[in-house]
């Protein structure tokens, strides 16, 4: 699945409400655009967004059952 596919998918299941879509989304970007960036580059953004992700916190508890 590209990032165009991975979009679609999020916009036709509402998923743009949901962060951790948007995060996969961005990765899979990110990772389409690797051969571009230098090594300094890529770890910066790989960084930013995992610290994106941390601040989601532990948003599944309590909706395991919807998200899993």
């Amino acid at each position: 699945m590209n990032s165009n596919d991975l979009a679609q998918y999020i916009e036709a299941t509402d998923g743009i409400s949901k962060p951790w879509l948007l995060i996969q989304l961005r990765l899979k970007k990110l990772q389409e655009r690797r051969h571009e960036l230098s090594a300094d580059d890529y770890a910066k953004q790989v960084a930013d967004i995992h610290d994106d992700l941390m601040k989601l916190g532990e948003w599944w508890v309590g909706r395991e059952r919807d998200v899993f």
